[in-house]
């Protein structure tokens, strides 16, 4: 008999979603069994869609409204956070969607970039052991997931700009007004 070699096993179970309301406009959320999987911002009826499409490629199950309750406590955590109640989430996560060196790279924010912080690209490129790859982790910043809730608008430039982001620069800039970053935006 003839191996095919190890297999990956695929998720099995289903994945759910649905959109919040939140200060920065709508949140897709989606989770599986093992934890929330995706956060996806402007979750307008379009891009909603469009991001449903994707993950239900990428978690290899069926993926239906809110069912369950999987996404009971993000939704509960991500409305303190904006109530400016929370300030680190504990909610469990499924990595599944993020591999590498951007998982190890998010890992590293999500646990050691507080609330009311910022970090350069440069310095998280340190601290995971590869100190000349700041690009690398803003091509990390711009794959993550779970942005909120793994803090990718905590990562600035060098110099003190904002840097980019993938949800937008006014998003970004509303998020670390919020934490008391910057000041509230003027407009």
């Amino acid at each position: 008999m003839e191996s095919e070699g190890p297999v990956t096993p695929r998720p099995t179970g289903r994945a759910e979603w649905t959109v919040v309301p939140s200060a920065i406009g709508p949140l897709l959320l989606a989770a599986t069994e093992r934890g929330l999987a995706s956060v996806v911002f402007h979750a307008d009826d379009r891009m909603r869609e469009r991001a449903l499409g994707r993950l239900a490629g990428a978690l290899g199950g069926e993926l239906v409204e809110r069912s369950s309750g999987l996404l009971a406590e993000p939704v509960r955590q991500l409305a303190a956070y904006f109530d400016e109640g929370l300030r680190s989430f504990d909610v469990k996560l499924d990595w599944s969607l993020v591999t590498g060196f951007n998982r190890q790279v998010l890992r590293e924010l999500a646990a050691g970039v507080p609330y009311g912080t910022v970090v350069g690209y440069g310095e998280l490129a340190r601290r995971v052991g590869q100190p000349g790859a700041a690009q690398a982790v803003g091509a990390a910043m711009g794959a993550n997931p779970l942005p909120v809730v793994v803090p990718c608008h905590r990562v600035v430039e060098r110099d003190g700009g904002i840097g980019g982001f993938g949800g937008g620069l006014e998003t970004k800039r509303r998020l670390l007004a919020l934490e008391g970053v910057l000041p509230e935006p003027l407009f």
